[in-house]
Parts: structure tokens; sequence; C-alpha cells
């Protein structure tokens, strides 16, 4: 983006590029697709199961969590790729600490979605 951008065109453009990164996501992520698919159904859901506003936007925000962390371990993944295609200890530990956050964060919407559908009253 040039720097001397502002206001709308700025915005435009940063849209652009987030759009752009949601399709490469989408065409090049098995897991993102994969995810994608459970935000797809789970929004509904959540809409029709949540009782509250509260509930409805924490069911959702749970799904979209996964979402976002996907895309920045997708993001790591590439970036560590580019570096190198050799074998190397921290290029492994970066990726498998990009596959924890995600599933942490599927951990975080399956406890989420729990608490609220069967946690009580």
């Amino acid at each position: 983006m040039k720097p001397g951008r502002r206001g709308i065109a700025r915005l435009v453009h940063a849209t652009n590029y987030s759009w752009r990164g949601l399709r490469a996501a989408f065409h090049h992520e098995a897991a993102f697709r994969q995810e994608l698919v459970l935000v797809l159904a789970g929004v509904p859901l959540a809409l029709w199961l949540g009782e509250t506003a509260a509930e409805r936007a924490l069911l959702i925000a749970s799904l979209l969590l996964v979402l976002v962390t996907e895309l920045l371990n997708s993001a790591l993944e590439a970036v560590v790729d580019r570096i190198g295609d050799e074998p190397h200890p921290l290029s492994g530990r970066a990726k498998d600490m990009g596959s924890a956050a995600v599933l942490v964060a599927l951990v975080i919407a399956a406890l989420c979605w729990g608490l609220v559908l069967f946690g009580g009253p």
C-alpha cells in the first residue's frame, strides 16, 4: 500500500488486501475450508440455539476465533516455507506452535458451545 493513501482510499485498498488473503486461504488451505464449513453451519445454529444476545455472540465469536487462528497459522506456515525447504528445528517448532494455537481455538469453541448448550439452567 502506498504511504500517501488516507481515508476511504486507504480503507478500500486494505479491504482488497484482506479479501485477497481470504481467497488465498480458501484456495490453498484445506483446513481453512473445513473450518469455514463449520462456521457457515455454526452461525445459524448459534442464532437459533443461543437464548440471549450474549450467548449468540459467544457462540459465533468462538467459531470466528478458529478462523482467525487458522489464518494466522497458515500465514506463519507460508513464511516458514518461504524461508527454506530444508528441515530445521525452529521451523518445525514454529509450525507446531501454530498448529497448537488452532487446537486451542477449537477447544475454546467446543468449551463455549458445551457450556452454553449444556452448562446449566
